[in-house]
């Protein structure tokens, strides 16, 4: 299935159908009254996250969705039939603003969370809703109420508690195959990863966490070089990045160079990614000569002057793999404990002291 991760669609809900001005007409009753219903709702477009998408596809190609009228009132006392709603599926983590003003609409951020993006019209009155007793035979009628139009711009950015992070064959993708489910595509050459992969962690029988596997970035991608850096909005709700270093690239070239240079489009595309807390993961020690491995760790974190935690592994051997793996989990889970929501309601023993007042009443 190809991956779209942006679409800009128009929704169209419904208009309300007419009221009905009519009367009884039967024989022997000279005065029926009227009998003119009301006319029907026009339909809802609503937005709902659902857990089995990952991906725009379906609106890239289909960018109109449009919702059914009412129906009209009718004589002999017939309202309308209130028209159907039209529910748009979209995978969870999809941010839906306004294409004109670019405001944020919504953030489906659960599954089964649901949106309504277009409110269908109402349906507009018939003679019989204006009959009181001193108006026996009232002629008004209303139009139904149009529906709303809009054009929705629609992004995507994947829900994952890590994200990888590093230059075109630093070997993300091979790690995030070691450590979990996913399977991405794998070579010896770069931009190997077209499109993010997500790969679920099992570290207990209840125990995991989601990795996110983004294309590779190479200085000047916010220039767009390469693939650019626009993939990388699909970092921005992890709670770790993994920093991934090839300590042997197989050009020659200085791995501290390749770090550097991965920091600087980290920050030109956002300071608040920047500022995420990242771990430095040292891949491919198969690689390097075993005497000469843990010199070259000590080299590149002294050249790097690096002072967060480092890692070294291989993902292709799975050296190093289960530790990394287990440090991420016990981040992860400190960070769901550190940030849960506080209960706003006071206890008996702990209500909040009243204001200082002047008058004795409140003393």
């Amino acid at each position: 299935m190809k991956f779209v991760d942006e679409a800009v669609i128009d929704v169209i809900s419904g208009s309300g159908g007419n009221g009905c001005a009519s009367f009884r007409r039967e024989k022997f009753i000279p005065f029926g009254g009227p009998n003119g219903g009301d006319g029907g709702r026009g339909g809802h477009v609503w937005a709902e996250a659902d857990r089995n998408l990952n991906t725009l596809v379906d609106f890239r190609f289909t960018r109109r969705h449009e919702a059914r009228h009412g129906e009209h009132g009718r004589g002999s006392d017939q309202y309308g039939a209130a028209a159907d709603d039209i529910v748009l599926r979209m995978p969870v983590g999809t941010i839906i603003r306004d294409a004109e003003t670019d405001e944020l609409v919504a953030e489906l951020m659960t599954a089964g969370e649901r949106i309504l993006l277009a409110k269908g019209g109402d349906g507009g009155f018939g003679n019989l809703h204006y009959k009181t007793s001193t108006n026996r035979a009232p002629r008004q009628k209303t139009p139904g109420w149009p529906g709303e139009h809009k054009r929705l711009k629609l992004e995507l950015r994947v829900l994952a508690d890590v994200g990888l992070l590093g230059m075109p064959n630093a070997g993300k993708s091979t790690l995030i195959t070691a450590i979990s489910n996913a399977r991405p595509r794998i070579a010896d050459y770069p931009f190997t990863t077209l499109h993010p992969n997500l790969g679920v962690v099992r570290v207990g029988p209840e125990q995991s966490f989601v990795v996110a596997d983004v294309p590779g970035l190479i200085e000047g991608a916010a220039d767009g070089a390469g693939l650019g850096h626009r993939f990388l909005r699909h970092l921005q709700r992890t709670r770790l990045l993994l920093h991934l270093v090839d300590l042997a690239p197989f050009d020659g070239s200085d791995p501290v160079r390749h770090a550097h240079a991965i920091v600087a489009e980290l920050k030109k595309y956002d300071s608040e990614l920047h500022g995420k807390p990242r771990w430095l993961v040292l891949n491919k020690l198969d690689m390097v000569p075993a005497d000469e491995r843990a010199e070259r760790v000590r080299d590149f974190v002294k050249r790097y002057k690096w002072k967060g935690p480092v890692f070294e592994i291989s993902a292709l051997t799975r050296e190093g793999c289960e530790a990394l793996v287990q440090a991420v989990h016990r981040h992860v889970a400190s960070f769901q404990t550190r940030h849960v929501e506080p209960d706003v309601r006071f206890a008996d023993d702990a209500a909040p002291a009243a204001p200082a007042s002047d008058d004795p009443r409140f003393r």
